[in-house]
């Protein structure tokens, strides 16, 4: 069954292009990353998909309850504590506050911040910021995960902790679509990895070959590689 399905997707900015004319896919269960140099368009690609931003052209089509982790802060009010923003959030996902009183102390459990959640979240650092957004994001019941970048700020033993959530709900059917500079993470996680490079796309493919074409651009060898595909 797919779950979220990407055509001609194209995205101008001040009359220049970022991308044109992508096409890709991900299928109910997969853990895919979008991966390629700074400016690509990784990151405008997921905000038009949760709907942040609206496309130039192209259409985007998700079958599935999404709950996304952008860039730090996105989705949070700063005056907030972190119990109100988690009540927030949770509203805006289409929860009940009884349903959402349930899942406190799974994210809170996870998120592992003390009385912290009872502070407004602009005195919180990065780390503790991520640690709960990243907490509530797959305690919603997520039939679609998007995680972009925001894991890079939080310590290794909380990123280690969040990727084995990711693969436990992924084992549960839950579609994930990641963008980080992570290599290990990608190839030890991810199936399938699609590749863009200054709003093209590349290839896509088993992780550990795409991140062997992704190095080929970084090293200058573009056209060498598309010589190769």
């Amino acid at each position: 069954m797919m779950k979220l399905e990407v055509s001609g997707l194209s995205f101008s900015y001040d009359n220049k292009k970022l991308f044109e004319n992508l096409d890709f896919s991900i299928k109910e269960g997969e853990f895919v990353s979008l991966l390629g140099p700074s400016g690509c368009g990784k990151s405008t690609i997921l905000k038009i998909i949760t709907g942040v931003i609206q496309p130039s052209n192209g259409r985007v089509q998700v079958d599935g309850k999404v709950s996304a982790l952008l860039e730090l802060g996105a989705g949070f009010d700063e005056e907030y504590t972190g119990i109100e923003n988690i009540y927030m959030n949770g509203t805006m996902m289409g929860y009940t506050k009884k349903e959402m009183d349930a899942k406190l102390q799974d994210i809170l459990d996870f998120a592992e911040i003390g009385d912290f959640v009872y502070q407004p979240v602009k005195t919180y650092s990065s780390g503790m910021f991520v640690r709960l957004a990243f907490a509530l994001a797959i305690n919603v019941d997520p039939e679609i995960l998007i995680v972009d970048e925001a894991l890079s700020v939080g310590d290794v033993f909380f990123q280690s902790k969040c990727y084995r959530r990711m693969e436990e709900i992924r084992q549960k059917g839950t579609t994930i679509l990641m963008v980080t500079h992570d290599m290990g993470s990608i190839i030890k996680y991810c199936d399938r990895v699609v590749l863009l490079n200054k709003g093209e796309f590349i290839a896509e493919g088993p992780a550990g070959r795409v991140v062997d074409m992704y190095k080929k651009i970084l090293a200058g060898q573009l056209d060498s590689l598309k010589a190769e595909l």
